[in-house]
This record gives structure tokens, C-alpha cells and sequence, in this order.
């Protein structure tokens, strides 16, 4: 899988926090208020992002098996200051090779953000019909859907946007991603396997003074349309030197779309 640096995923936790749908949220916490202890497995944990924005809304004791391939990140999810009742254990993982490794352990609760749209429809399956066979609940946050809406408008937007997303779609460590389509992917297989769902949305706004963010973003999206060869170079840097124009004038705002899922087995263990 694609590495991330610490320095993006601080920048990026309050946006996903304020971002989180608060519905899917309450559910999965509702799933969990009579379970004295919960054992939580986080696939491709970060720095621990889901464990801190999701720890403190459920009541019970709970054991965190937190699972990365990147040491660095690992390092610095373990040491995550956390409530009493919170434990944490990190495990290095490959979860393209090992996803039967990260799982093999009593699980009560599977987690994950921002990964779905990184993965491939084989991955997800896989995960999905273990999840299904083992009875597990799933909980996955802030996976992008391929909307994108740039303020104030720019003649190369379109173009832009179509090409971030033929690249999501480009392998990210699993095989081909199945980018903006991996949250309806999702939503319909786990049905298919008998879970009930609770899912909405949880788009990122990036407002007028969040100019690191928007710079961020910004220049991750250039980039990845340069790769594309949709566009030329020349085009490419034009569009952005006047997006970051807009940062600067204080008149630029982004909405990028996320979908959040609680997938709960309909006959429960």
C-alpha cells in the first residue's frame, strides 16, 4: 500500500473528525453499550486517527489491535495517550498478504478509515466475506466517493477532477483501487452477506482559512492528474497556480465527498 507521512495525517485528523457522520457514529456506539469488553481490530491504523475519534464514545473496556505495514506510523499509534479502559497492541502488517493474520485474533468490532477507496474489489470481497462468515460488525469511515466541488469556479476544474479520479482508481498496493465506487461497493456486497447498514455521509469542507489543507490537497491532486497523462504539465500548473491564488485571497473552499459505513450481522454472535 501507498505510504502516507505523519506530518499529511495530522494535518488532515480534524478534518476527518469534524467530518465523521455523527448517525453512523451513534450507531456503532449503540451496538456496544451492554458489552463489557470489545475487541477491536484497525486495519491500516495511521497514527491511530479511528482509535482516538472513536474510543471515547463507547462506554465498554476495549482491546485495540492496531494493524499498519508502516513502523514509523505504528510507532506513533502506540503511543497514543488513551483512556484507562483503552489498551492498544500494534502489529505490523502487510494487509494485501496477510488480511487472515490481522483478523485471527477474538474480534468484536473491525475498523478502518480512509482505506476502502485504496483497495481492490478482490480485497474487498475477501474482507467482506470474512467479516460475514465470522459475524463480525464493520466499521468504515471516510472513504472517498468521487465528488469534488471546487469554489469559486475554474475552466480546468472538470478536467481535473475527472483525471483525480481515473487515477484513484490506478493500484495502490492491492491491486487495481477501486477509488470513488468503493463505498457503494461495499454498502450492496455486505447487504448481499446479511449485514444491516447504517451509512452517510462525511464530506470534508475546507474552508477559507484551512490554507495548508487546501494547499495540500491542491498539490496532491496536480500531481496525481500529471500522472494520469490526461493533461499536460502546462495545463496542469496554470490550474494550480490559480487555485492557490484563491487560497491566498481567502476565496477558495473545497468539499471533497466521504461515505461512512456501520455494517452490523443481522443475527448477531
Amino acid at each position: 500500500m501507498s505510504g502516507f507521512s505523519a506530518t499529511w495525517l495530522a494535518l488532515r485528523e480534524l478534518h476527518d473528525i469534524r467530518a465523521r457522520n455523527t448517525d453512523v457514529l451513534a450507531a456503532v456506539t449503540a451496538a456496544y453499550q451492554r458489552h463489557p469488553t470489545i475487541n477491536i481490530a484497525d486495519l491500516a491504523c495511521g497514527t491511530g486517527s479511528t482509535m482516538r475519534a472513536l474510543s471515547p464514545l463507547l462506554p465498554a473496556r476495549q482491546e485495540w489491535r492496531l494493524v499498519d505495514n508502516d513502523i514509523a506510523l505504528l510507532s506513533e499509534a502506540g503511543a497514543t495517550k488513551t483512556l484507562d479502559r483503552v489498551a492498544t497492541t500494534t502489529v505490523a502488517l502487510d494487509l494485501n498478504r496477510s488480511l487472515d493474520a490481522a483478523l485471527e485474533s477474538p474480534i468484536d468490532l473491525v475498523t478502518t478509515s480512509a482505506l476502502l477507496d485504496l483497495v481492490s474489489e478482490t480485497w474487498l470481497e475477501r474482507l467482506a466475506a470474512t467479516l460475514a462468515a465470522r459475524s463480525i460488525p464493520f466499521y468504515a469511515a471516510l472513504s472517498y466517493d468521487g465528488r469534488i466541488d471546487l469554489k469559486p469556479d475554474d475552466p480546468e476544474d472538470a478536467a481535473i477532477i475527472a483525471a483525480v479520479n481515473v487515477h484513484q482508481r490506478t493500484d495502490k498496493g492491492f491491486g487495481p483501487a477501486l477509488g470513488p465506487a468503493a463505498a457503494t461497493f461495499a454498502v450492496t456486497r455486505l447487504q448481499s452477506l446479511g449485514f444491516s447498514l447504517v451509512h452517510g455521509a462525511s464530506d470534508w469542507f475546507i474552508g477559507p482559512n484551512d490554507r495548508e489543507m487546501q494547499s495540500q490537497v491542491l498539490s496532491g491532486w496536480a500531481s496525481a492528474a500529471v500522472d494520469t497523462g490526461r493533461l499536460t504539465v502546462a495545463v496542469v500548473d496554470a490550474w494550480l497556480a490559480r487555485r492557490r491564488d484563491a487560497i491566498a485571497t481567502g476565496l477558495s473552499s473545497i468539499r471533497v465527498g466521504h461515505v461512512d459505513v456501520f455494517a452490523a450481522p443481522i443475527r448477531t454472535r
